[in-house]
């Protein structure tokens, strides 16, 4: 794998030290939060080291936490209006009949329950892929920018990514990052990306395409620019990789939406997708036991469908 797709040198906001997150705190606006960072509450809690951030009110917010969820929800039939189950994205029976075949990955949907700054949001996302073509493997970026208000979810449903992506062998690996961008020559700059072109999609054929290399190495490029550019704050970064085997610790590929949602490490373990579900009335993940209830972490949802073009 090419590390140089990656983005290990640009942490998300849960990653840093209390200092710099509460250095990027400031910088969009939120003092309060910040002051709470630097002056930890009594010479107690700086024996817990790592720890200390889980203490701290910012530990609590949604956008302070690294550790992901992820599920997986079955395709549903036309017209269901009962809640429909999720699971664990490792828990369901592999599509084998997508070894090697093509698939359309499109954007379900983008929630912000709390990113920094408040207010409205523009969210750059970068959505990383490997496409498998003959001797060779192409590094796949796309990216894109929506203005999502604070506690709501992007006006997108079905947001063309990758079309025609080429699946291994093995099976096809993900990775998203989503950068807060709060600069406002980089919201200008980003206007480009609202675009009829950029809205089509990466189109992929069957081999090697010069020009898919430049312009994904251009997104990248964007996307590392960006990230580390003041009031701009990365709050997103995962990596899912999706196979035909039956390992207990892996997540397996099948046609169906994933969902990825930014939870606090210690309930990774315990997080239970049976108490969530699908309301394909309004197209919202809500409780089971209380529909109304929204999820309260942020989230993505993509999905994963057999590519029918030429």
């Amino acid at each position: 794998m090419d590390t140089s797709a990656w983005f290990e040198d640009l942490p998300v906001i849960g990653k840093l030290s209390p200092e710099q997150a509460a250095a990027k705190l400031r910088e969009v606006g939120e003092d309060k939060p910040a002051e709470e960072l630097e002056a930890p509450p009594g010479a107690e809690a700086k024996v817990l080291g790592g720890l200390l951030s889980k203490l701290w009110p910012f530990g609590k917010r949604p956008c302070s936490h690294t550790a992901h969820a992820f599920g997986y929800l079955a395709p549903v039939a036309p017209g269901a209006t009962s809640l429909q189950a999720i699971q664990h994205a490792g828990n369901i029976a592999p599509d084998t009949t997508l070894r090697d075949q093509r698939i359309k990955i499109t954007l379900g949907g983008i929630r912000v329950a709390d990113y920094p700054g408040g207010g409205m949001h523009r969210v750059l996302f970068d959505f990383y892929a490997q496409n498998q073509v003959p001797g060779n493997v192409e590094h796949l970026h796309f990216n894109s920018t929506f203005r999502v208000l604070e506690g709501e979810r992007a006006a997108i449903l079905g947001y063309p990514i990758f079309v025609g992506l080429k699946v291994s062998a093995e099976g096809v690996a993900f990775k998203c990052f989503t950068v807060n961008v709060k600069n406002d020559d980089d919201e200008k700059f980003l206007g480009f990306l609202d675009s009829d072109v950029f809205k089509s999609g990466l189109k992929l054929v069957e081999k090697a395409q010069p020009a898919i290399a430049l312009l994904s190495g251009t997104a990248l490029g964007i996307t590392r620019s960006i990230a580390g550019r003041n009031r701009n704050v990365p709050v997103q970064d995962f990596f899912l990789g999706l196979d035909f085997t039956t390992l207990a610790t892996s997540a397996r590929l099948a046609e169906g939406s994933y969902l990825a949602i930014q939870v606090p490490e210690a309930m990774q373990a315990v997080w239970d997708w049976s108490l969530w579900g699908y309301n394909p009335a309004n197209g919202m993940v809500v409780n089971k036991e209380n529909p109304t209830q929204l999820i309260p972490y942020n989230y993505i949802v993509f999905g994963v469908s057999r590519y029918t073009g030429e």
